[in-house]
């Protein structure tokens, strides 16, 4: 839990808006209009991570983000291109605006139309980042010639990988040895 004596609060001289210090920091911003403070970053307490995972359509919520489930993501640009709004799409699927903040359906879908774009229904199923992507695709086809470059500069970075596992072995021997 967290202890209010132990927040500091700070200026920044850089950028002329205030910040809490806890464990990490919070950026605060000022309100020009009304002079209401609000947070840049969001941070869940322990209990609205587990409000928010007792919805359905939330897979995992951590103390900064949450993870929407893909077929609440399929659903919810099916009904925005239907024309319904951001907001009353997340209102409708059982979201507090309070606690996720009023700028988080825009922000979400506005990303995950341009996934629906890219990829359709299967870009929310299938995971693109990580050991088990591909990277970025290739946006033009390779000719027979350059297909032979690149293969050939793929041997020699892994000829010379190995060179270099063997000279590692090497000299692991000889410092076991003086040992």
């Amino acid at each position: 839990e967290l202890q209010p004596e132990k927040w500091t609060l700070k200026k920044s001289p850089l950028f002329g808006f205030f910040v809490f210090f806890y464990k990490r920091p919070v950026i605060i911003k000022t309100n020009e209009k009304n002079g209401e403070c609000e947070m840049s970053k969001r941070l869940f307490s322990a209990f609205e991570q587990k409000q928010l995972e007792s919805n359905p359509n939330v897979n995992h919520v951590s103390d900064r983000s949450i993870s929407y489930a893909a077929d609440f993501k399929v659903r919810a640009v099916q009904e925005n291109l239907s024309g319904k709004g951001p907001m009353a799409i997340f209102l409708d699927h059982g979201f507090d605006l309070k606690l996720i903040g009023s700028d988080k359906p825009g922000e979400c879908l506005k990303r995950w139309r341009s996934v629906y774009k890219a990829f359709g229904e299967e870009g929310f199923y299938t995971e693109r980042r990580g050991k088990g992507s591909t990277g970025r695709p290739s946006s033009k086809t390779l000719s027979a010639e350059e297909q032979l470059k690149k293969a050939e500069a793929r041997i020699a970075f892994l000829e010379m990988e190995n060179d270099f596992l063997k000279k590692l072995e090497e000299l692991e021997r000889q410092a076991k040895k003086k040992d």
